[in-house]
Parts: C-alpha cells; structure tokens; sequence
C-alpha cells in the first residue's frame, strides 16, 4: 500500500435534507422524529432516503448484475489528487465531447478523480438541473483509457437525465465507467465548493 501525502480536503457534498432533489421516480428523503427526549426520553429519527439521494457514488452493481457492491470497491477510489475540467461553456442537455476534454488530457491517470464542472450547481433545486450537460460516451472512454476508474460531476448524472420512459441510450457513461471496476457520482457535487476554496 502507497501511502496517500493529503494536502487538503474538499467536501463537495450536498445537504441531506427534505429538499434533497433526486432523481426522477427516485424516492424523495423524508426525515422525522421516530421518539423524542419529551415523549420517549431519546431523540431517534426515522430516515426514509434512497441509496441514490443526494451526493454519492455509483457502484458497479448499480447497473451491472453481478458488480461490486460500493461497501467492498476500494476506498483509494474515492479520493486522490482531482483533475477539475472546466466544462462550464456547455449548455442544456449538451453532450461534454472529447474535444472539450483534450486540454486535461496529459493531467489524467491512474488514480485521478475526474471532477467534471459544468456550472449546473447553480440550479441545483429547480427543474432546470434534470436539463444539465452530460458526458459523451468517447470522451468517458478518454479517461477510462487513461486509468482513471472515478468521475464527479456538480450535476445530477453523468449520462443524460431522462425524465421519463426508458433511457433512449442505455446510460452508457454509467455502463463503461462502472464496467472498469470505477465509480461515478454527481459529484462528490458541487464543484462550486472546489472553485470557493
């Protein structure tokens, strides 16, 4: 095992609360009190979420039948020097090419994380988020070409958010990323909280 020298820690993570969007036909997160100190004398909550809500990280399994499950991934996955790829100039359900990543491509290796910054923090909330950019799946190649198995986005999906019927593509970003033995995740999210520090 190489140890990992950690200069400083960015927690791109969202809230989790009653306003957590998720995505759609997901289950939304409900927080409330199971006993309270005045009724019962301890405060216990009862959370209802789904494994999806709110940032976090796809393990293969989520697409893959017989994948990794993320309690047995390795953990150096989830951290490591980033590579922030400012995508921001992309527009509603644009694909993020790989033109778009080519400047990064010499900074992308075997244990980067990928960070993706589209700037779609900023509607994090409202109904434009599930209209976000999304990752081709040639410039997804890109990276896993390179060696990097993790890959954040400050939007809700690396694949296009379908709103509803099934998925025209077959979530391709997912199937490759997840397929090398990696793990994606709107992001670690958002990359408003790396460009703030």
């Amino acid at each position: 095992c190489v140890p990992l020298e950690v200069r400083r820690v960015i927690d791109l993570s969202h809230r989790v609360d009653e306003e957590t969007q998720v995505y759609p036909g997901d289950p939304a997160v409900r927080l409330e009190p199971a006993t309270t100190i005045a009724a019962d004398g301890v405060n216990v909550l009862n959370v209802h979420i789904g494994s999806h809500s709110g940032t976090h990280v796809d393990a293969p399994y989520h697409f893959i039948e017989n994948g990794e499950r993320i309690d047995t991934m390795d953990v150096r996955l989830f951290f490591g020097r980033a590579v922030v790829m400012d995508v921001r100039d992309k527009g509603p359900r644009e694909r993020i090419t790989i033109e778009d990543l080519r400047p990064y491509e010499g900074r992308l290796s075997e244990g980067v994380v990928a960070v993706l910054r589209t700037g779609w923090d900023e509607h994090y909330g409202t109904a434009r988020y599930y209209d976000h950019p999304f990752l081709d799946r040639r410039a997804a190649q890109l990276m896993v070409d390179t060696g990097v198995r993790t890959v954040a986005i400050d939007a809700l999906n690396v694949d296009e958010t379908v709103l509803e019927g099934p998925h025209p593509e077959g979530y391709p970003v997912h199937h490759l990323i997840l397929g090398a033995g990696g793990g994606v995740g709107p992001a670690f999210t958002t990359a408003r909280s790396a460009a703030a520090r």
